[in-house]
């Protein structure tokens, strides 16, 4: 049996050939090598931060961007190339939210909300100045 966290574990035995788990008898340097192996924990965590530290400190991607402008009125053009009904759409709404591979909107008219995935878009038209965040300044366009 093995000690990990704790709890202890029994290696599995496979009945067809009688093989035995290839981890050695004594294991209890596993966890020790494991924890040196590990990385340090950041000292805060990436939530607590605010959006422009986040941002300024990665470099200039549309997510970026489009964090920088949360709650201000878009059009997102997008394109669907396998679809026949949806090739091109035009998403009207106010940014909620954005991430690496996905944005999140809402339209106040109809109070749709929309989860769309950034692969399909082109372009954003923003309806107001956009906030512009680059590793050396910050600007208003």
């Amino acid at each position: 049996m093995i000690n990990i966290n704790g709890n202890y574990y029994q290696n599995p035995t496979f009945p067809a050939n009688g093989y035995q788990n290839d981890m050695p008898k004594n294991s209890n340097n596993y966890q020790n090598d494991f924890m040196q192996n590990q990385s340090p924990m950041p000292s805060s965590p990436p939530g607590n931060l605010s959006v422009m530290q986040e941002v300024t400190s990665e470099q200039s991607y549309i997510e970026n961007i489009l964090r920088l402008n949360k709650g201000k009125r878009v059009n997102a053009h997008f394109t669907y190339p396998d679809s026949g009904e949806w090739k091109n759409k035009i998403y009207s709404g106010i940014i909620e939210e954005a991430g690496k591979d996905h944005l999140v909107m809402s339209d106040p008219t109809t109070g749709n909300w929309y989860l769309l995935r950034m692969i399909y878009l082109d372009y954003v038209e923003f309806m107001e100045k956009i906030n512009y965040s680059h590793n050396y300044s910050e600007k208003t366009f």
